[in-house]
């Protein structure tokens, strides 16, 4: 009897997983996001945001809502890595707390589903094995965790992440407070994990991406450097008036 081929039986979020690992490997992944507040709020912004980056070689985006992803899905082949921040009563986790957001960052085109992985309660109850579980079987997308703490970065690992990045080291009460990536936690988890570690948080000059792949960081993940030109101008000004 012929045998069916890998793919046909293994997950459908596993079966991806080395393309999109592929083309992330080593590359500088841009996120593009705004908040209400921003002047550059709105799809339209972000869209154009993402063509910009991918001209200037990123190999992937990070977006936040499903009417964000859509819009970049349009008009960018990069891989995209999906959240849908929610400021939701009585809990402090934003990125994809919900089960429910992850579907609609995966229907709207997201590639991989990045959500809190801290140790902070979640609004529908899900331990983190459950969680991931279920975004693999509802979504058939890979996920990526995003952590605060080393012991953080390992549960995630073993409750089933594809991924696992830095992105809330100094955002949560558990890790510490600094201006400069979280170079330790990276190495660290470099060290540990057998998943692939992304490098997010604070990274604010070429100079700290390269660091952190020299520390072997799988990915950079960089977002206001790049994508917000009134903390850009901030900075300049800041230098300007304090030589």
């Amino acid at each position: 009897m012929t045998q069916p081929a890998p793919d046909l039986i293994r997950p459908a979020y596993l079966a991806k997983l080395p393309d999109l690992l592929s083309r992330l490997h080593g590359g500088l992944i841009v996120s593009c996001q705004a908040e209400a507040n921003e002047p550059l709020y709105g799809s339209d912004h972000m869209a154009a945001m993402a063509v910009a980056a991918a001209e200037g070689g990123a190999v992937g985006i990070r977006a936040n809502t499903p009417m964000d992803i859509a819009a970049i899905r349009h008009v960018v082949t990069l891989p995209i890595i999906g959240i849908y921040k929610l400021d939701l009563p009585g809990y402090v986790v934003r990125i994809t707390p919900t089960l429910a957001s992850a579907v609609q960052v995966a229907q709207a085109g997201a590639d991989i589903i990045a959500f809190d992985g801290t140790a902070r309660p979640h609004p529908d109850g899900l331990n983190l094995f459950e969680r991931i579980h279920l975004i693999h079987e509802q979504t058939s997308c890979p996920v990526m965790a995003d952590i605060s703490t080393y012991d953080e970065g390992l549960t995630a690992e073993q409750a089933g992440a594809d991924m696992v990045a830095t992105t809330l080291s100094g955002y949560t009460e558990a890790s510490p407070t600094q201006d400069s990536p979280d170079f330790e936690l990276l190495q660290r988890l470099v060290s540990t994990l057998k998943v692939p570690v992304v490098a997010e948080g604070r990274i604010a000059t070429p100079e700290h991406a390269y660091q952190a792949l020299t520390l072997g960081a799988f990915a950079v993940v960089v977002g206001s450097a790049i994508t917000r030109p009134q903390w850009i101008t901030a900075k300049f000004v800041q230098r300007m008036v304090n030589p």
